[in-house]
């Protein structure tokens, strides 16, 4: 038996964070990030809106990117205190990531980091209140999946938590929101909600109830990305509902070893003074391990009717899956995304020398190739591999090396 959950109720279109008005309770918690909800009006409409709902409103602000497990127990603590029953998370996948983990403490305050990390074994949710989802950047979907983020900064290691408890109430797609990223987080949101859409589909939890979302979310990212990256507002918008519905397959179909290498790679360099982007690193990753899955039949097949669906020609399906990898590079050069971690720089662009030293990648390559072995993501990647694999595709990814293995 298996199991498809999405949000009660999603609204969507131009205009639609006036849905806030129809949530009924008496205390609203709002979380969110770095000001630019603030900067351009959105959180004043937010609070206003569930005023007019009659909620009592209080804020938590300045959620960090990345945001750690202290983050979590601080916030947590201040819905202890104020008792809400609508947790409203804004902005980000990082506000509302850290958001969700913040609920389940809320809810169950003796609940550890470390027993919020077990896959699909958290307590039951919604005794205290129920949760409302609303995006800025057009890439994580967490505003429809099970799963969120949290950054152990003592381990320097990301840890994805996974449950369907976890899954918002409520989700709100509005595109006025996304008119605001800057190019930089337009690529890199863009590209992640390309890896969750391709992993979904060749995940080996994929399904007639996911596939549809994932081929469809592939198509117009195919169309949409690279002129919303450009600045074509109706592209924006496109993206925003695009990402969502790539949100939707690859919380039910789960994902791979993409987003497990770029879990464990993301911060297990900040003390070089950066973290490898999400997005970024998935966008790196992508074509490495899809030439590393093609070895697996059943995940060639799929990777070839991608390649079909995004018309990308090819008569056999190793030119097809050749022909996906290609375009998948080609998407990161138009993105100014780039195509290893050697040349990726602090700030994640493209650089003749990157932030991560060589001999440091090296050094710790071991315990990251373990890390990303034991992810929540690595059980539904359709090729299982071993450690010496996975060290040998995370020098691939840090080089540009070719896959062959």
């Amino acid at each position: 038996m298996a199991r498809f959950t999405l949000p009660r109720d999603l609204y969507h279109g131009k205009g639609s964070l006036e849905a806030l008005k129809t949530l009924i309770g008496s205390r609203a918690i709002v979380c969110v990030g770095g000001g630019s909800m603030k900067k351009y009006g959105f959180l004043d409409k937010a609070v206003e809106y569930l005023k007019e709902a009659g909620m009592e409103v209080r804020l938590i602000e300045g959620i960090e990117p990345d945001p750690s497990v202290d983050t979590v127990m601080k916030g947590a603590q201040i819905m202890s205190e104020f008792k809400p029953d609508w947790i409203v998370a804004m902005g980000g996948g990082s506000p509302i990531d850290a958001a969700k983990a913040m609920w389940i403490k809320y809810e169950h305050p003796e609940t550890t980091f470390e027993d919020m990390c077990k896959v699909f074994g958290l307590p039951k949710l919604r005794t205290k209140a129920k949760f409302c989802a609303i995006p800025s950047t057009s890439g994580t979907a967490t505003e429809v999946t099970a799963f969120s983020v949290i950054t152990d900064n003592e381990k320097g290691i990301k840890y994805p938590l996974a449950d369907f408890e976890i899954t918002p109430d409520v989700a709100i797609v509005d595109p006025d929101l996304a008119q605001t990223m800057p190019k930089k987080l337009v690529a890199h949101t863009g590209m992640d909600a390309m890896t969750h859409a391709i992993e979904a589909y060749v995940s080996t939890a994929s399904c007639d109830f996911t596939d549809p979302l994932a081929l469809h979310a592939i198509e117009m990212i195919q169309n949409d990305l690279v002129d919303s990256y450009n600045g074509d507002a109706d592209k924006r918008a496109k993206m925003h509902n695009a990402q969502c519905l790539a949100g939707m397959a690859f919380s039910n179909a789960l994902l791979g070893i993409v987003h497990s290498m770029a879990h464990k790679t993301g911060a297990a360099f900040s003390d070089y003074g950066a973290h490898i982007i999400h997005g970024a690193a998935n966008a790196m990753y992508l074509p490495k391990v899809i030439a590393f899955n093609a070895k697996d039949a059943r995940a060639s097949s799929r990777y070839a009717e991608i390649a079909d669906r995004m018309k990308l020609g090819g008569k056999t399906e190793k030119e097809k899956v050749s022909l996906l990898i290609e375009y998948l590079r080609g998407m990161n050069t138009k993105l100014n995304i780039p195509q290893c971690i050697k040349n990726y720089s602090a700030e994640g662009y493209p650089a003749e020398n990157g932030f991560v030293p060589e001999n440091i990648f090296r050094e710790r390559l071991h315990d990251i190739a373990v890390n990303a072995i034991s992810d929540a993501c690595t059980g539904s990647n359709p090729r299982q591999p071993s450690v010496e694999e996975m060290e040998k595709l995370l020098l691939c990814c840090y080089y540009d090396n070719e896959v062959d293995f």
